[in-house]
């Protein structure tokens, strides 16, 4: 099963998670979140991300989720990735977040193609017809 990381500011990855368990009625395996504060020293936050994304890949790779491409956590994410084993998404949301896990064992292309496709079509005006 693929792994899912997500490193984000605050607590944002932990409502993530929090909402994904609710939704799902489960909590989901080889999932994490790790949260960057103000002031925190981004070596050690590399290290604790290091740590974590052992963690969570139990040999069919990660796919590590940021929110915001260009910040100290996408910066941080992206000193993991290598292609093909651990990939990476900025701009995470729920309905992201949940396509991610429910395409996990359809392989790595595949669920990031599903993950990107549920956030854009889970953004929406809601006054306009679907």
């Amino acid at each position: 099963m693929i792994g899912i990381m997500l490193i984000t500011h605050g607590t944002l990855g932990e409502s993530l998670l929090q909402s994904a368990r609710h939704i799902l009625n489960t909590s989901p395996p080889l999932l994490k979140q790790l949260e960057v504060t103000a002031g925190e020293d981004p070596t050690a936050v590399l290290t604790s991300a290091r740590n974590m994304l052992a963690e969570v890949d139990d040999g069919e790779g990660v796919l590590v989720m940021t929110d915001i491409y260009g910040s100290t956590a996408a910066n941080i994410a992206d000193k993991l990735l290598e292609s093909g084993r651990v990939e990476g998404v900025a701009g995470v949301n729920l309905p992201m977040l949940l396509r991610a896990l429910n395409y996990r064992e359809a392989g790595m292309e595949t669920m990031i193609a599903k993950a990107l496709s549920g956030a854009r079509i889970g953004a929406l005006n809601m006054q306009e017809d679907v």
